[in-house]
C-alpha cells in the first residue's frame, strides 16, 4: 500500500472521530463504596477467607475450652518455649493450659512467642487492628518470631471505619499513640523481588478466633 495513501486514511479516521459529538460524561458517585460487599453475611467467615490470603494461620475455636487444647497443640507442634503474655485479661484462660508463659519483660530478648489480644478484626481486608493502648504495647506483637493473637467473634467488624469507631468508644476519644493494622506476617520483596517473611516483624502470625456469640 502507498505509504502516503495509508497515512491519509489514518488521518481521515482521526478527523471523523473528532468530529463526532461527544456524549456527556456521567457524574462520578463519590458516595459509592470503594469495595464491593461480600455475598457472605457472616463477617467471621469473610475475615477468615481474607486473613488466610495474607499467609496468616487461622484457628477457629467454638469455646475457650477448645482454645486451650488448640493452643497446646500449636505450641507442641512448633516446639516453642519462651512465651510472653503481658495482658491480664489473658491470664485466666492461659492459666488453664499446660504452657508456661512470662508475665513481664525479663528475658524478653529471647522471646519466641508473643501472645496478645487485639482491638478488632477487619473482615474486608483480613487485618488485625492493634494499638499501644493495651499492656502488650508496641513490642510484644513485633519482636518475637511468632505473634499469636487471641480474638473473639464479637470483635469482627466490616471495615476499618467500624474498627476505629469501636476504638474511639473504648478510649473515650483519647486515642492511643499507636494504631496499626496487621495484615499477615511481616514481609518484604525489596531484595531482588524475592518475598521474605519476618523481615520487619513476626515471621508467623497465628490467630485464634473464639466464638463468644452465646456468652
Amino acid at each position: 500500500m502507498n505509504p502516503t495513501r495509508s497515512r491519509g486514511i489514518i488521518l481521515n479516521k482521526i478527523k471523523q472521530a473528532l468530529s463526532k459529538k461527544k456524549t456527556n460524561l456521567q457524574e462520578p458517585n463519590f458516595s459509592s463504596p470503594i469495595f464491593s460487599k461480600s455475598v457472605e453475611t457472616d463477617l467471621s467467615i469473610v475475615f477468615a477467607e481474607n486473613f488466610l490470603k495474607t499467609k496468616g494461620e487461622f484457628i477457629f475455636c467454638e469455646s475457650e475450652k477448645e482454645f486451650v487444647k488448640s493452643l497446646e497443640l500449636v505450641a507442641g507442634k512448633k516446639g516453642v518455649q519462651n512465651i510472653f503474655a503481658w495482658e491480664e485479661a489473658l491470664y485466666p484462660i492461659l492459666s488453664k493450659t499446660n504452657i508456661p508463659f512470662v508475665k513481664d519483660d525479663k528475658g524478653f530478648i529471647h522471646a519466641d512467642v508473643g501472645i496478645t489480644l487485639c482491638e478488632s478484626l477487619i473482615a474486608r481486608t483480613g487485618s488485625i487492628l492493634v494499638s499501644s493502648g493495651s499492656r502488650a504495647g508496641r513490642r510484644l506483637g513485633i519482636f518475637p518470631h511468632i505473634h499469636i493473637v487471641v480474638a473473639f467473634t464479637s470483635q469482627v467488624v466490616d471495615d476499618i471505619e467500624n474498627g476505629l469507631t469501636l476504638l474511639r468508644k473504648k478510649y473515650e476519644g483519647n486515642l492511643p499513640s499507636m494504631i496499626s493494622l496487621e495484615t499477615g506476617p511481616s514481609r518484604t520483596a525489596d531484595i531482588e523481588k524475592t518475598l521474605v517473611l519476618g523481615a520487619h516483624g513476626p515471621k508467623e502470625l497465628i490467630l485464634f478466633l473464639i466464638d463468644d456469640a452465646h456468652h
